[in-house]
């Protein structure tokens, strides 16, 4: 491989936020959607020309960084995005939540699907707004997440304004196909909601699932559409606070920028160096790093099968670096307290919508070293519950 993704970093006592969690304990932190990788040597350089320059007052996107975002997904995914619907924004919850401010009003009603991204449920309640969920089901037999169409109907309500859609999924690392998401187009049509689709991992798609942009569905759908974008998962930049919001519409792009006044920051000039050299400079990485994530995927599959009994991967992994895995057999209260006390940090499940002890989530975007250890530990765990050592 041209990129070295085995290099453990050393991230102790640093600025991260995801090594700091467990400052001073030996736990492994394997939690938070932040990769323990170094970004692309094309985005290190270009921060470098850009602090080089030495002058770091308000910024606003140059003609290049746009038409790298422009030809980028025209060539990835066909879409043909007019630079004029870009808005840009210091991070994607930023974009969630003033979606929720711009299309709905206190009281009124944001649909989702969970399990999901917290921010997904917290956005509108921040703002007075209401977050109805509507779990995903679990086919055993086809091993797939599937929408629950008549669940999703029945929580339709008089007040229900919009409805947030997040694909590829954050957590159960589906890939949602055309005909799902025309169907979920048309429900928001049918009942005038608008639709917010964050597609921010879309860019690490694992298998040979296609990504499909929301507002390639037609015409009436993207009208109704705000797409969520950013750099910051796929080349691990969150930190730079880089996203953007393409809505074709220009009435909803109004409103939208209108709810932003005054409140959000704006992107800094490191961001959109960042951005551009990501996505015009970055594809040979990135496609590096698909291929190593699909080994750890791999990996982390072989060792569930072989030493970690009662953990379940229940559907395959398509998408992300995120791993939803159930622990609901292990009979635990608080599975999260029992990992940690065993050296490793996961998220609890329950932050995403699910009753605590059922699942975890476990990111895998890490030399496949740490990844390793990290299971090592895990295995642990489990030969300290009562159940193991009475066996």
């Amino acid at each position: 491989m041209q990129f070295d993704f085995d290099t453990v970093p050393e991230r102790l006592g640093t600025d991260s936020q995801k090594w700091q969690k467990y400052q001073g304990k030996d736990i492994l932190p394997m939690w938070v959607a932040d990769m323990d990788f170094k970004s692309p040597p094309a985005v290190i350089e270009a921060l470098h020309r850009r602090v080089d320059q030495g002058i770091f007052g308000y910024a606003r996107p140059v003609r290049s960084t746009v038409d790298g975002i422009v030809s980028t997904f025209q060539r990835r995914y066909g879409w043909t995005i007019d630079p004029s619907w870009i808005v840009w924004l210091p991070g994607l919850v930023v974009g969630l939540n003033v979606t929720a401010q711009a299309f709905a009003a206190a009281g009124d009603e944001v649909l989702c699907l969970t399990p999901v991204y917290p921010p997904f449920m917290t956005a509108p309640a921040n703002g007075g707004r209401v977050a109805r969920t509507v779990p995903l089901v679990l086919d055993r037999a086809a091993r797939r997440w599937e929408i629950d169409w008549a669940a999703l109907e029945a929580a339709v309500t008089p007040r229900t304004r919009l409805f947030f859609l997040c694909n590829p999924h954050n957590p159960i690392a589906r890939v949602f196909l055309r005909e799902e998401l025309v169907r979920l187009g048309e429900f928001c049509v049918r009942h005038n909601l608008v639709l917010c689709s964050d597609e921010i991992h879309c860019d690490l798609i694992l298998d040979d699932i296609p990504h499909i942009p929301t507002s390639l569905l037609g015409a009436e759908i993207a009208a109704r559409t705000i797409t969520l974008m950013a750099p910051s998962k796929t080349f691990n930049v969150p930190g730079l606070g880089t996203s953007l919001a393409i809505i074709p519409d220009a009435t909803l792009r109004a409103r939208f920028v209108r709810a932003t006044a005054g409140i959000v920051a704006e992107v800094t000039c490191l961001g959109f160096a960042a951005c551009e050299a990501a996505y015009t400079e970055g594809e040979s990485w990135r496609l590096e790093l698909l291929a190593y994530l699909r080994g750890n995927r791999d990996f982390l599959v072989a060792e569930l099968a072989r030493s970690l009994p009662g953990i379940e991967l229940e559907a395959p992994m398509e998408a992300t670096y995120l791993a939803w895995l159930n622990v609901s057999k292990l009979g635990l209260k608080d599975p999260i307290a029992h990992f940690e006390a065993h050296g490793v940090g996961l998220s609890e499940g329950a932050f995403f919508g699910v009753p605590k002890g059922q699942y975890v989530r476990i990111n895998i975007g890490c030399p496949r070293a740490t990844l390793a250890e990290g299971l090592r530990r895990m295995q642990a765990a489990l030969k300290a519950l009562p159940s193991a050592a009475s066996s």
